[in-house]
């Protein structure tokens, strides 16, 4: 299977300077920079890679891996077997873990034996909560964002309904359907509609959007509210740049996740981590709550208090606060 990255700076020969960056479900290997070919969005990290930003890439050599079961340049559903067919609903279940194994052989492909710092948010996070148990020796720091040490049984349920409303779609044919000229795409929109609700917050969306019609249409005649019309933006957007069979893969690979799993619980499994590390929420996440984070922060013998991120976005703050992470990246690699 094949491993898409990006890389930004030049890796020191000692390779001590190696930064890895890990995306969260939608996202991909494009953290930074411009919409271009292959990638139809900007980077989903903008301002905090590059010289004079958190991450100095006149100082660090940044990597940002897509995932296995992406649809970004690593194998996922839409790829070709070697009997040339695609993956599609064979494509096989993988784990948070699974994930992490993948990005070790990348790091050995690098040379990379040790990582100066694994930052990673939502399901990034989790990838890096399990590089740092896994592989203690191999991370020297760790930044967890708007994460868990284990999905709830809320997260499970939120995903359960995305992944049946894809499922549902007729034009679903068992994740078989890459090479029908039709995919599902109603139902990949409401898995994206009801997430996207769940990353924002209650008060921004009464803020920005309250009770209004959007521009002419009226509500009560078939036409849309303000917010109808934003989270319809949402799953149009989505449609555009993401394979539903990766969303299925990716959002079961997230309800996997639990650094506990064999072993001992979670409580022995944190014990592992012997990288520098700070845990952050964000105050208005419903998805992801604080009190996640803070078990993680008292689980990580070498974690200091729990910090938060103070945003009105809710789950996504993570990814808008830009300034406030890269102040809790300062505070790691100073």
């Amino acid at each position: 299977m094949r491993l898409a990255f990006e890389t930004w700076g030049r890796l020191a020969p000692d390779t001590s300077n190696a930064v890895l960056v890990l995306h969260a479900l939608t996202g991909d290997s494009h953290v930074v920079g411009p919409a271009e070919p292959g990638h139809p969005t900007s980077g989903w990290w903008e301002g905090l890679i590059g010289p004079g930003r958190a991450l100095d890439t006149d100082r660090w050599f940044v990597v940002a891996p897509n995932v296995l079961g992406g649809c970004q340049g690593s194998t996922g559903p839409s790829s070709a077997r070697p009997d040339g067919r695609r993956w599609g609903g064979a494509f096989p279940f993988l784990t948070q873990r699974d994930q992490v194994t993948a990005e070790a052989d990348l790091a050995d492909a690098l040379g990379i034996g040790r990582w100066a710092l694994v930052v990673g948010g939502s399901m990034g996070g989790m990838r890096a909560v399990e590089w740092a148990v896994s592989r203690p020796e191999r991370t020297t720091a760790l930044l967890l964002l708007a994460t868990t040490a284990a999905a709830s049984a809320e997260q499970i349920a939120w995903a359960n309904i995305q992944l049946h409303a894809i499922r549902s779609d007729p034009d679903w044919h068992g994740g078989d359907y890459h090479d029908t000229g039709r995919g599902p795409h109603t139902g990949l929109g409401l898995a994206r509609r009801l997430a996207h609700v769940t990353y924002r917050s209650e008060p921004e969306l009464d803020a920005r959007f309250g009770r209004s019609p959007q521009d002419t249409e009226d509500p009560w005649y078939g036409g849309r509210y303000q917010v109808e019309s934003y989270l319809d933006h949402h799953a149009a957007k989505l449609v555009r740049r993401f394979d539903a069979g990766s969303y299925v893969v990716l959002s079961e690979a997230m309800n996997s996740h639990d650094v506990g799993r064999g072993r001992g619980g979670l409580r022995a499994a944190l014990g592992r981590v012997t990288a520098r590390t700070l845990v952050a929420g964000v105050d208005s996440d419903r998805l992801y709550p604080p009190s996640q984070q803070a078990e993680l922060a008292t689980g990580i013998a070498t974690a200091d208090r729990l910090r938060i991120i103070e945003s009105p976005y809710g789950h996504d703050g993570f990814l808008i606060e830009t300034e406030q992470v890269a102040a809790l990246v300062g505070e790691l690699i100073a």
